[in-house]
């Protein structure tokens, strides 16, 4: 009985633990380093040089539905007007890292 007990705990516990961790996120660093060598030219330090107020500022993820991992992730794979796609140059992982860095430094006033 005690050792189904332990068991009946111990299962509730891995639950609760798996069930309240975050999402993984991409590693920043590595977002930076190429986020330097593929998107700066268009978008230094947050701003956009072809569609300027589409910047990767907070407020304007916010306004234009991309203040989330996976809504970047969807732009820089997929492209979205002049926006090229970067799936081929990127690999998802890198992809993820890219957005994983935007965000944050968005959250951070870049």
């Amino acid at each position: 009985m005690k050792r189904l007990l332990l068991i009946a705990l111990l299962m509730i516990g891995l639950f609760m633990g798996l069930a309240g961790s975050p999402a993984q996120a991409g590693n920043s660093a590595n977002g930076a380093k190429l986020f330097n060598a593929n998107c700066a030219a268009c978008h230094m330090g947050g701003n956009n040089v072809i569609l300027a107020k589409k910047t990767l500022k907070k407020e304007a993820l916010e306004q234009y539905g991309m203040a989330s991992i996976d809504a970047i992730k969807n732009q820089v794979t997929k492209g979205k007007n002049a926006m090229p796609s970067f799936r081929g140059r990127l690999n998802s992982l890198q992809i993820e890292d890219v957005a994983t860095y935007v965000l944050e430094q968005s959250q951070m006033g870049w």
